[in-house]
């Protein structure tokens, strides 16, 4: 049974005959690691390539959750790689910090967006990197995040970076603000838990509203039932009741994320 309620904005997407972009084996996927700057903050990051792969390739950059860069958030941009492209797993905190601690991930995510400006410019960093490097067509590019990430992907999109696509994985669907929704460059895909309950229904409807005001072309995917963090294996392990894996809602929104690929990168 397929619990996922889909509503669009300007655009859907179907998954029907999904066929991953995929041209190389799991071995051949390679991995790197990326020393940046963002003022006198160190970054570290972690770029994933499959070497079997020739020429340029579509980038897709990977924020993390509130916990930090995870060996969580480094699985996905390795899966990245596998597909055919190159991926970077950026760094939000600084310093290698990672967590299991809700209350420290939360003083981290809140110390990182309290300043709407430089959460945005720390982010951007990120994005440098992935352009700058030689495998990546920089005509191709999108950005993928969850939970704190999802929001970070459209702080992004609202300030106007130049990405052929975003999906947030149960994001907090931060507002944009006044004209900013205008200045998103490419189509947006929302993976959301219905059963949500850092989400309330007011944050979603607003959030909707403010897209389609601006004319955005966007995808929302509630998923009936979903919790925040459905994608994560290790989310029921943290200890929150709102924090549940489901792997019903991990596998349709994954198999979505991939169709809004093949679209904006043929």
């Amino acid at each position: 049974m397929n619990n996922t309620v889909r509503k669009s904005g300007m655009l859907r997407w179907g998954i029907l005959g999904l066929i991953a972009f995929s041209t190389g084996g799991y071995a051949a996927v390679q991995s790197t690691t990326l020393s940046y700057q963002d003022g006198e903050t160190e970054l570290t990051g972690h770029l994933y390539w499959d070497d079997s792969v020739t020429g340029k390739r579509p980038g897709v950059l990977v924020v993390h959750e509130w916990w930090g860069l995870n060996d969580y958030a480094r699985e996905r941009a390795s899966k990245l790689a596998e597909m055919g492209y190159v991926a970077f797993a950026l760094d939000m905190y600084g310093g290698d910090k990672v967590t299991r601690h809700p209350a420290q991930a939360q003083e981290w995510m809140q110390a990182t967006t309290a300043n709407t400006e430089a959460w945005r410019t720390r982010a951007l960093k990120g994005l440098e990197q992935l352009r700058a490097n030689e495998l990546t067509d920089t005509d191709r590019i999108a950005a993928i995040g969850y939970c704190f990430g999802g929001a970070t992907v459209m702080q992004m999109a609202y300030a106007g970076a130049d990405l052929k696509g975003v999906v947030s994985f149960h994001g907090s669907l931060p507002l944009p603000g006044p004209n900013e929704a205008e200045k998103i460059k490419g189509k947006v895909l929302i993976e959301h838990g219905y059963s949500d309950a850092f989400i309330p229904l007011e944050r979603v409807e607003a959030f909707e509203a403010a897209l389609s005001n601006a004319g955005v072309m966007y995808t929302f995917n509630g998923h009936v039932g979903a919790r925040h963090a459905f994608t994560n294996p290790e989310a029921d392990s943290f200890g929150i009741e709102n924090l549940k894996y489901d792997p019903a809602a991990d596998k349709a929104s994954w198999n979505s994320m991939q169709a809004l690929f093949r679209e904006i990168f043929h």
